[in-house]
């Protein structure tokens, strides 16, 4: 790499920071600040959805996925469920958000069941957010950490890693709490674009460095069985099988896209349930055309690395698309491709903690202060958030499981009870003792399921949600024991 590589990478995090500060002038309250002012376009919004699943673990681990040995496009059939998913949001969840405004949509819950099951739900949200983006984190900054280590060799990388977490931290953490949510919807619109046009820019050097082009490509691609798509295997400890990508997908994105605030909030930033829905599902035709072309590069990597003719240097599969862009990218076109990796990170959840921790735990516990007040603590709850998330990024360096593996199963893990309890609500209008049971049994089923290596992670959301929606409609409609005795009197 070059100056020029570094220069456009420096440029960039100081376009993102210079959005940020421009933002800040209109961030006069907590709504403003966590919900823009409810005025951004659905475009904008569908474009911040976009950005917003396609982290770095998406730019970097879904390729290595499809170079892997014995790798495929089998994960496509997860992404069926994302979209199925999304159909069931738009008719289950997004009508009953915008009936009331909400700033966080665990504000639902505490109506519907008390403020102890909406205060679960919320810091089971803020949790695992905060571990799932210090996994996305890391893995933004090992792609940075080779940069660093091309300019100067002899820094270890865990040392270059530490460095780049710093920077791309710090970075997300001032843009962030400078412009709020404003600032995080248009600079991943931004994102959008720029990643797009890196990956578009990384598939055409390929397709041109493969001995016999795109047609080479493809034989070699069909020959080691790369463009599978479907597996209709019924086994429950493998992630990419057709059962396990259509109802675990659809559930785990009924979840990710329904009932996290990370991603609801990026809706109740429009004006209606209606712009909102066409938000959704427009974002769902982008995705799947997305995940085909990064699946697609991972196929074209395993063609110009043939690693089943010659071993490659690569202790995870995640480093392959990294180790292109930074050794066999021209001059300038490589730190444009950087910038897109780091485009696919900077997408920051510390707004959405923030907005989650100050409406659903702060606030109840400290009342009667002023909008003022509240704004201030959002700011620093926000800086809070991500230190947080620096703090779990440098803690996993060394990791070398699939980053796309770890960030999903994370979430599956906690997102399952969290729509299993939203499930419930839209079922029972009353009985908090049996939806804090049921979120309990639900977290501690795909805890035990987990653990014991039972199922393949895009199970988890099923067993988690399902379990949770299941105990709580059972104990809701038990006779409580003072109801049972008399009945047993009056027999």
């Amino acid at each position: 790499m070059s100056n020029l590589d570094l220069f456009i990478i420096a440029a960039y995090l100081a376009a993102i920071l210079a959005i940020g500060f421009w933002c800040r002038k209109r961030q006069k309250t907590t709504r403003h600040y966590f919900l823009a002012g409810r005025h951004l376009p659905w475009w904008a919004i569908s474009g911040s959805i976009v950005a917003t699943e396609t982290s770095a673990i998406t730019f970097v681990s879904i390729p290595g996925v499809a170079f892997a040995r014995g790798g495929n496009f089998t994960f496509l059939q997860l992404v069926l469920g994302y979209l199925l998913g999304r159909i069931v949001i738009c008719i289950l969840f997004i009508p009953a958000y915008f009936r009331k405004s909400l700033l966080t949509i665990y504000e639902l819950l505490r109506s519907k069941f008390g403020p102890q099951v909406k205060s679960l739900a919320a810091s089971l949200f803020i949790v695992m957010r905060t571990i799932a983006d210090g996994v996305r984190l890391l893995l933004t900054s090992v792609v940075m950490a080779t940069v660093w280590r091309s300019f100067f060799p002899g820094v270890a990388t865990p040392a270059a890693t530490a460095v780049s977490i710093a920077i791309i931290g710090g970075v997300m953490l001032l843009f962030t709490a400078a412009g709020g949510m404003e600032a995080v919807v248009w600079t991943e619109v931004l994102h959008v674009g720029v990643y797009i046009i890196g990956a578009i820019a990384a598939a055409t050097l390929l397709i041109h460095a493969i001995p016999g082009g795109f047609h080479g490509a493809v034989a070699i691609g069909d020959q080691a069985h790369k463009f599978r798509v479907f597996d209709f295997a019924f086994d429950l400890k493998r992630p990419y099988t057709f059962w396990a990508g259509v109802i675990g997908g659809c559930f785990l994105n009924m979840s990710t896209h329904g009932t996290d605030q990370y991603m609801v909030q990026r809706y109740l930033c429009t004006t209606s349930s209606r712009k909102a829905q066409i938000a959704l599902l427009s974002s769902g035709v982008v995705i799947l055309v997305q995940f085909i072309g990064f699946l697609f590069i991972g196929a074209l990597l395993f063609a110009y690395y043939r690693p089943d003719l010659r071993p490659v240097a690569f202790t995870s599969n995640d480093q392959v698309f990294p180790d292109f862009i930074i050794n066999h990218v021209p001059s300038g076109l490589s730190g444009l491709i950087i910038a897109a990796v780091l485009a696919a990170a900077t997408s920051p959840s510390v707004n959405s903690i923030a907005a989650t921790a100050v409406t659903d735990l702060y606030q109840p516990l400290v009342r009667d202060r002023s909008d003022a007040h509240y704004l201030r603590v959002s700011r620093l709850l926000t800086v809070i958030a991500g230190i947080a998330q620096i703090t779990v990024a440098l803690t996993l360096i060394g990791t070398t499981s699939s980053a796309v593996n770890t960030a999903l199963g994370v979430a599956s893990l906690i997102n399952g009870p969290i729509l299993g309890v939203f499930l419930l609500s839209a079922m029972q209008r009353e009985g908090s003792t049996a939806a804090f049971a049921g979120m309990i049994a639900g977290i501690v089923a795909v805890t035990t399921v987990w653990l014991l290596n039972l199922v393949a992670w895009p199970w988890f959301a099923v067993i988690g949600s399902l379990t949770t929606l299941g105990v709580g409609l059972i104990l809701a409609h038990s006779p409580s024991p003072r109801e049972a005795d008399v009945t047993t009197v009056s027999t």
